[in-house]
């Protein structure tokens, strides 16, 4: 029996929230024994991280649909990409043959449009839902589900925004929850915060994921007299380096130079985390879902997240959670505050939310129902005995 070939595209090459879960569905389609092959627009930290789960690598450009795109000029300087792509992809797709397309994110419209047509099978995951954005601009996104045989998404909310946008697509998405890996032995929080609380941001630094929020609200603690440091691990989209540099200067500004650590993109996070109190996830906008929340969960360390969407979803049913308004750092202040007084509780709290996070988003199970949809086994099947089987046969 020939092992299925399976063509993954995905649109970065960097290790943010999708394409850390792409690592586990590529892993997921791996276990299955099939051949599996990434293409992406260009190298970077993802390439090693997809060769170490013994997955190949192919270089291959495509137009990535941004916002900015969707303007008259935009739109043409697309068109002339499209054109260019269509070549190369079309040539990937002849020379591998794939049993199916697994497109990871709906950002990169090409490959599911010409997939559907030389027909293969199409599976798009979901990773993107922005309800405040204008219908027609939501409707031009996602467009290209209707190439589709099955569509994944990633929470019950981004499949609500996508029925309010597309009516003739309720009903054809299925859930399925990230599976984020954490620490092996999350490390027990800090027994007292007698030197002060230790803050931990971790994420894009732009205006939506409200780093700006998290740094105002440090400024609002210190003049409470309240002891603390925030580190902050991530790094801005390129092309938005004045992002960082205006960060920088509010830091400056406020007199926060010895309370504030700029590190960097961090891959593992883990080795912060334990050095950390307390998660910051203070986004402005609505989110799809909350993997940087679940981390935070998963290595046993309280939370303090905006009540939004996707957020809610993720963080909603753990004791260790705080909930504040998007945009309000006087808000996330006393969040800070009240985790703060109350520290033994909340930190008990942790270790026991801990574990329950870890069922709750098990990659093992992420990778099965992954494998299962792309390739196509029946719902009784598990996906990553069939390698094990097809080695028994004669």
């Amino acid at each position: 029996m020939r092992a299925h070939t399976i063509l993954v595209t995905h649109p970065s090459a960097d290790l943010y929230g999708s394409d850390r879960m792409l690592l586990e569905s590529v892993q997921g389609l791996v276990a299955t024994g099939a051949r599996v092959v990434v293409t992406m627009p260009a190298t970077g930290p993802l390439t090693a991280e997809l060769e170490a789960r013994d997955a190949e690598v192919r270089i291959c450009p495509s137009p990535v649909l941004r916002k900015a795109l969707l303007t008259p000029s935009g739109l043409i300087q697309l068109a002339r990409e499209t054109m260019t792509a269509a070549v190369k992809s079309l040539q990937l797709l002849a020379a591998l043959q794939p049993d199916a397309v697994y497109v990871n994110t709906v950002t990169i419209p090409l490959w599911p449009i010409l997939a559907r047509l030389t027909g293969r099978r199409v599976v798009i995951h979901v990773h993107e839902s922005e309800a405040q954005t204008r219908l027609a601009l939501r409707r031009a996104l996602n467009l290209p589900l209707f190439a589709a045989h099955k569509i994944l998404i990633n929470s019950r909310y981004s499949s609500h925004v996508l029925s309010s946008t597309w009516k003739k697509l309720h009903g054809r998405d299925t859930v399925i929850y990230n599976g984020v890996p954490g620490p092996a032995h999350p490390a027990p929080p800090r027994k007292s915060l007698t030197d002060g609380v230790r803050l931990l941001y971790v994420g894009r630094l732009s205006h939506r994921k409200g780093i700006a929020v998290a740094i105002d609200a440090l400024a609002e603690l210190t003049q409470r007299s309240i002891d603390a440091h925030l580190d902050i691990i991530g790094a801005v989209y390129p092309g938005n380096e004045e992002f960082e540099v205006g960060l920088k200067q509010s830091v400056a500004d406020h007199g926060l130079e010895h309370h504030i650590t700029f590190h960097g993109f961090q891959s593992p996070i883990w080795t912060h985390l334990e050095a950390a109190d307390i998660m910051l996830i203070p986004s402005r906008f609505d989110e799809p879902f909350g993997n940087t929340a679940v981390e935070g969960l998963l290595g046993a360390r309280p939370v303090i997240v905006s009540n939004t969407s996707g957020l809610r979803e993720a963080a909603g049913s753990y004791a260790c959670t705080r909930f504040v308004p998007p945009s309000d750092a006087l808000a996330l202040a006393d969040a800070v505050a009240e985790l703060s007084a109350d520290w033994p509780r909340y930190s008990e709290l942790a270790v026991l939310d801990a574990a329950t996070a870890a069922g709750r988003h098990d990659p093992e199970i992420y990778r099965r129902q992954v494998a299962r949809a792309v390739i196509g086994y029946p719902e009784n099947v598990r996906p990553d005995t069939v390698e094990s089987a097809r080695r028994m046969q004669p």
